[in-house]
């Protein structure tokens, strides 16, 4: 695979960031790997940092390329601070940064397929929730979308919650003084309006001994209270490297890629 790490000046931002992409590439004779590429354009993931992290940590903490490789699928790994992929109420628009700009970054960039079949978002933990966010209020754009130990109930877990409360710093910046629930940063509401035939495939993995397990379930439930098919694993592990190194592969081998023979 090709790997790039793409600096670039964001206009909705207003200031330079960065987005790290794996690019698929047909190899025969590398040891140990061998890369696979589609005939068109291939496939493309979007995937998501939590809140501690950056573009560059899913290579960092797992081997991320080599179990992409075969598969022919590009990956999007984007800079997104700690915003909770929100337009935040006293700092800048990630998400409509993430939502509009950076599709349109990338496909002037990169050679990647537009069609919906081919385009999946996946995430941990404030990744997570942005994965399943993205997918909800903007179900047009991907087949599926992932969740590993997302942060998915984020109403309960206001800065003054009892329930593992966010740094007040944090949600002062990304929410201010408004309210989470009943808005479009609420997962619960965003399943209330959502139509469970227009949605995408939708796959929530979180370990047992996580901190937010109990959210997974909860999303979990309510989704199919509505309708809405939901894929669940549910196993040991904690809110860690070793689980998301694991897991990332169990959601590679969930994406829907559809009939694609890459070479």
């Amino acid at each position: 695979m090709a790997l790039l790490r793409c600096d670039f000046f964001s206009e909705v931002l207003g200031l330079s960031t960065s987005m790290t992409v794996l690019l698929p590439q047909r190899t025969s004779v590398q040891i140990g790997m061998t890369g696979a590429a589609p005939d068109g354009d291939p496939p493309v993931l979007y995937l998501l940092h939590g809140l501690s992290d950056d573009d560059t940590i899913w290579l960092r903490r797992t081997s991320l390329e080599r179990y992409v490789a075969p598969l022919g699928l590009a990956v999007v790994m984007p800079q997104v601070g700690r915003s909770f992929y929100a337009d935040e109420a006293n700092g800048n628009r990630y998400w409509t940064f993430l939502h509009e700009e950076l599709p349109a970054v990338c496909r002037d960039f990169f050679r990647f397929s537009d069609r919906r079949a081919d385009s999946f978002v996946a995430g941990l933990s404030m990744g997570g929730y942005g994965a399943l966010k993205w997918a909800l209020r903007d179900p047009g754009r991907f087949a599926a979308a992932a969740s590993l130990s997302g942060a998915l109930d984020l109403a309960r877990r206001t800065a003054d919650s009892t329930d593992r409360p966010l740094d007040p710093a944090v949600w002062h910046t990304v929410f201010g003084c408004r309210p989470v629930h009943g808005t479009d940063d609420d997962l619960f509401t965003l399943l209330d309006r959502a139509d469970p035939a227009a949605l995408p495939a939708l796959y929530v993995c979180c370990g047992t001994e996580d901190h937010l397990h109990e959210d997974a379930v909860r999303f979990a439930a309510a989704a199919r209270a509505r309708g809405v098919p939901v894929t669940v694993e549910s196993s040991a592990g904690g809110h860690e490297w070793a689980y998301w190194d694991a897991k990332i592969q169990d959601v590679l081998a969930w994406l829907p890629l559809g009939d694609r023979h890459p070479a």
